[in-house]
Parts: C-alpha cells; sequence; structure tokens
C-alpha cells in the first residue's frame, strides 16, 4: 500500500522479516476515514519483533478500484482487493464514509464468505454499517457511536444496540464505539489473542491506557430539554436547578408549579421528556461531573453532598450505573 500527497510518497517497511501469524485486513474505499484506518495500521501493521514471528500479518484490501481518496487530502493506492477477504483471519471496517452510503454489493457478498468460513469481522466507529449492512449483526449486540446509534437503529432494528460501551466483542463480531474507542477494542483483541503483556507493550508503545473505565456516556454532553411547557415550567425548572443539593419532593414541586401532583409529572415529563426522578438525577450527574472537572481541590464527598446525592458511596453508584466509571476515575481523565 501507498499513501500520497502530491509531493509526498510512504511506502511500508521491506526489511523486516515476515511474520506468520494472524492475517489482518484493513479495508479501504473512497473516502477512507484516515483516523480509524491509522489505529489498524498501528497496532496490527507495524513491525514489532519484540513479539516474535507469530506476531500479526497486515494487508489492505481495496474494495473497489483505486487511486482512492481518504480524508485530510491524501490519495492511497493499494496492490490488492477484495481477495484477500478470502485468506483474513480479522477483517476490520475502519469507519464508514457516510452512516447511510450504500455498500457494495461484492463487499458484502466477500465479508460474508470470510465470516462464514471462520473469519472475525471487526468494525471502528461508523464501520458499524458496513457490518450491519452485511446482514452480520443482525439479532447481535453491536455498538458504535452515539451520534449514529439512531440512524443505524432505525434502519437495522433487528441489532441491540448498546451506546454505552466502549467495544462490544460477539466472539466472531466485533465493534467499537466512536473512533478512538477503536484503539480500545484493538487492544482487546492483541489481549485475547496474545495476552494482557502483549497488549500491555502495545499500549506503551501507543502512550494509551492498556484498558480504560468506563464507557460512552461520560463523554455525551447532557441534552437540553425541550420545555414545551417553559413559560410556566421554565422558572421552576432553573429553580431546582439551583438546589440539586436540596431534597425536592413532588408535593413540593407541584404546589410551586400551581398543579396538583398527578398534573405536575404529566406536565413535566411532557416538558423535559423524563420524570421528576430522572430528570433529578441526570441533572445531579450533570453537575457532579462539572465539579469533578473543575473543582479539582473540592474532596470527592463534598462534591456528593453540592450534587444531591447526600453521600460518596450514592454517588458512586450512580455513576457505575450511569457512566461506567467511579467519580475519582471520572476526575482523573477530565480533570482540568
Amino acid at each position: 500500500m501507498a499513501i500520497t500527497t502530491d509531493s509526498v510518497k510512504i511506502m511500508p517497511k521491506s526489511d523486516v522479516d515476515p511474520t506468520h501469524g494472524p492475517h489482518v485486513v484493513a479495508l479501504a474505499y473512497d473516502g477512507l476515514c484516515t483516523f480509524e484506518f491509522g489505529i489498524a495500521y498501528e497496532v496490527f501493521g507495524l513491525s514489532r519483533p519484540e513479539m516474535g514471528a507469530n506476531w500479526y500479518r497486515f494487508s489492505v484490501a481495496g474494495i473497489e478500484p483505486g487511486p482512492l481518496r481518504a480524508a485530510g487530502g491524501l490519495t492511497v493506492a493499494v496492490d490488492k482487493g477484495l481477495e484477500l477477504l478470502g485468506e483474513a483471519d480479522l477483517i476490520i471496517a475502519p469507519g464508514w464514509r457516510a452512516i447511510d452510503a450504500p455498500v457494495p454489493k461484492p463487499l458484502i457478498a466477500a465479508l460474508r464468505v470470510a465470516h462464514e468460513r471462520g473469519a472475525r469481522v471487526m468494525s471502528l466507529c461508523s464501520g458499524v454499517a458496513v457490518l450491519a449492512a452485511a446482514g452480520l449483526l443482525a439479532g447481535r449486540r453491536a455498538t458504535t457511536h452515539w451520534r449514529y446509534v439512531a440512524s443505524i437503529a432505525a434502519r437495522y432494528p433487528d441489532i441491540a444496540l448498546d451506546a454505552d460501551v466502549l467495544y462490544m466483542d460477539e466472539g466472531s463480531i466485533l465493534t467499537a464505539a466512536g473512533s478512538a474507542a477503536g484503539i480500545d477494542l484493538c487492544l482487546h483483541v492483541v489481549r485475547g489473542d496474545f495476552g494482557p503483556d502483549a497488549a500491555n507493550s502495545v499500549a506503551r508503545r501507543l502512550v494509551v491506557p492498556p484498558h480504560r473505565e468506563g464507557g460512552q456516556a461520560q463523554f455525551i454532553a447532557a441534552p437540553v430539554p425541550e420545555e414545551r411547557e417553559g413559560i410556566r415550567l421554565g422558572p421552576l425548572i432553573e429553580w431546582m436547578r439551583e438546589r440539586l443539593s436540596e431534597e425536592q419532593p413532588i408535593n413540593l414541586l407541584a404546589g410551586k408549579a400551581g398543579m396538583s401532583m398527578r398534573t405536575f409529572q404529566r406536565r413535566f415529563e411532557a416538558a423535559t421528556g423524563d420524570s421528576v426522578g430522572e430528570w433529578l438525577l441526570k441533572e445531579r450527574l450533570r453537575h457532579a461531573r462539572d465539579l469533578l472537572e473543575k473543582e479539582l481541590a473540592v474532596s470527592l464527598d463534598d462534591i456528593a453532598a453540592a450534587s444531591g446525592f447526600g453521600t460518596l458511596a450514592t454517588m458512586r453508584h450512580h455513576f457505575r450505573r450511569r457512566l461506567g466509571t467511579s467519580p475519582s476515575a471520572y476526575r482523573k481523565s477530565f480533570g482540568l
């Protein structure tokens, strides 16, 4: 494979001893997502003589005639096409040119044949669209970037999508969430194939943690409620936000809104999309996340109290359940 610009031509090294381990084949296409492709190459394609002769072999399969344009103004030229899938042990779809872009029928057919004979198939980020179009995710659990979940779910309702995890391992089918989560999944594959020491070695070379806590939920910005009852409930919602550390029983809130409890609960849910309890929990998590990111000198106990959780144990429970991480790990990852 060669990657070229107008003045640069980069060729892979050929002066290293060939390996004879699992054969990894990454797909290349017009509109190639270079970041996800780079992840696949960095983990599986770089020469790693310290790993021995059983380390991965790496190839690139062009799914259509080249030269192929890639993101960032690059042009990619590959030596072989879809015939490489016939000898692959692991096939990687490194993103896709658009989440709703059609997938070529020859690629779908080649993926199905390869999977049926035992090859593993992996998608990174929007590459899930390729696996879904090939029918490889039907009846399975999968993940993708949280931005694409609704689009994929609408077109493929038989896929059990999980927007909270960094990656999903279904044995012969593997899917990663947002772009950088591809690193997590690739390291997971190395860990399964060659053990934790090998995965840790690759992670050190990449200067990334060998395993990240949590899932996508910690990266999703808090949604803004659609306040269809804005004139009446808007001021009350702001009052609630300003007093997250206090108890907010429904009878108190309904009284402030001038409604019966039943009417208040119905209209609050219509305005925000959540029950009162669910909305308060999300707002308290949002506030706790803000404090963890910006107030590094404030103790976790004080943040739990200021956010309305009362105790650190309660805040830890909700962070684990909703964000898939702990308050201390979240602060370590996002603290300014």
